[in-house]
């Protein structure tokens, strides 16, 4: 079993891609870098390209039996600061993809896509996959572009793919300050003596999840999931930016460390509440979340400390 995994050295995809090749897969990561940013399994192979490029990405998906589809170039923020480029970085490559792979002989195709931006503002929590949806900001818009262009491949030409909507990762090696990701910004900015920026008088609820819990629920989907099938992967549990501050302040008063908060005014594309029920692919292939939020968290910071310890030795 050969698995293609596009956008395989991002924070997800590398969780993803250690993860498959403890399985025994081939496991191949395409990205747009010459070279990955994160280490990767010894045995998986890394190929840089254009994924514009029809040939290539043609001859990278004959090889495979497994894609799953991590790559995007942008987060709301940066979508909706131009809203012209998150349409033309995204959706040329995702649909070249798409027509790509419906000409080799794919097992399936797993495309991710976002479990809070493309439902926008909840009408009832949990959120199942039933729920409206209703985008409020250009990446969920273009999330949910490509959801359906995916649906309409699956019906034209039986392409084998599964539509994944996960939840709000956070974990050891996420970035911070990049626009998205408020649990690595707000550890980094307590750590750092910073304020930690909250829009609104709560700021947003999130159905936060550890990276490794997310690439769990991705393999649960790609190993379980049926095609043309849609699938949250979710706590089901929702903490506003407030609640995350409090789990942290334990961790940051045995540090001497104060909690400073921006509160600053909410954001028209932020979607105020997601929180989503993963009842769906419980049913099909058992999975639920392993790692509590406060175990996470501890992990988070430890992580951190720790690389400021080894950056002064």
């Amino acid at each position: 079993m050969k698995t293609l995994i596009i956008g395989g050295a991002g924070f997800i995809g590398s969780c993803v891609t250690w993860m498959l090749a403890e399985t025994g897969r081939d496991v191949c990561v395409l990205d747009r870098l010459p070279h990955p940013t994160r280490k990767l399994p010894p045995k998986a192979t890394y190929i840089s390209g254009d994924l514009k490029d029809r040939a290539f990405l043609h001859t990278v998906l004959t090889d495979a039996s497994e894609v799953i589809d991590l790559a995007y170039s942008t987060v709301p923020k940066t979508s909706f600061d131009d809203p012209v480029d998150d349409i033309l970085s995204n959706l040329p490559p995702g649909v070249i993809l798409l027509q790509e792979a419906a000409r080799v002989n794919l097992e399936k195709i797993v495309f991710i896509s976002s479990g809070g931006a493309v439902y926008g503002k909840a009408e009832r929590l949990p959120i199942d996959e039933l729920h409206p949806t209703n985008p409020i900001s250009p990446y969920g818009i273009t999330k949910l572009t490509m959801e359906k262009y995916v649906g309409m491949f699956k019906l034209f030409t039986g392409l084998p793919a599964v539509i994944a909507r996960p939840g709000n990762a956070y974990g050891e090696e996420q970035a911070a300050f990049t626009g998205q990701g408020f649990i690595a910004t707000a550890l980094h900015s307590i750590v750092q003596a910073k304020k930690v920026d909250v829009f609104g008088r709560h700021g947003t609820i999130r159905d936060y999840l550890h990276v490794s819990d997310i690439a769990r629920g991705i393999i649960a989907i790609i190993e379980h999931g049926d095609a043309g099938q849609i699938y949250n992967i979710g706590s089901g549990i929702g903490r506003n930016n407030i609640d995350v501050l409090d789990s942290i302040r334990p961790l940051a008063s045995t540090r001497g460390l104060d909690i400073q908060i921006n509160f600053l005014p909410e954001r028209a594309f932020d979607v105020p509440a997601n929180v989503l029920s993963s009842q769906k692919l419980y049913s099909v292939s058992g999975w639920q979340p392993k790692i509590a939020f406060e175990e996470g968290i501890q992990r988070v910071w430890d992580s951190i400390l720790s690389n400021q310890t080894n950056r002064r030795l």
